[in-house]
């Protein structure tokens, strides 16, 4: 992924493709050239998800320790 482009470039990116494919205005060619971009950029916007879900976690002041817990939320 472009290291420039953060989470929401990305994904209004992917919008603009998906706009451009519900138009039908592309030939097949363009159109499977595009679908291409789009798979590519969704994996890069599930990793950066995947990655800040990682990164986030609660510190926890336990019996005087610190301790870092994993963020889990309620469903």
């Amino acid at each position: 992924m472009d290291e420039n482009k953060s989470f929401e470039e990305q994904i209004e990116k992917l919008e603009n493709i998906v706009k451009e494919l519900e138009k039908g205005d592309l030939n097949l060619d363009d159109s499977v050239a595009k679908f291409e971009e789009g798979i590519k950029i969704s994996k890069e916007c599930n990793e950066i998800l995947e990655t800040a879900e990682k990164k986030i976690s609660i510190l926890v002041n336990q019996n005087g320790d610190m301790k870092e817990e994993k963020f889990e939320t309620e469903e």
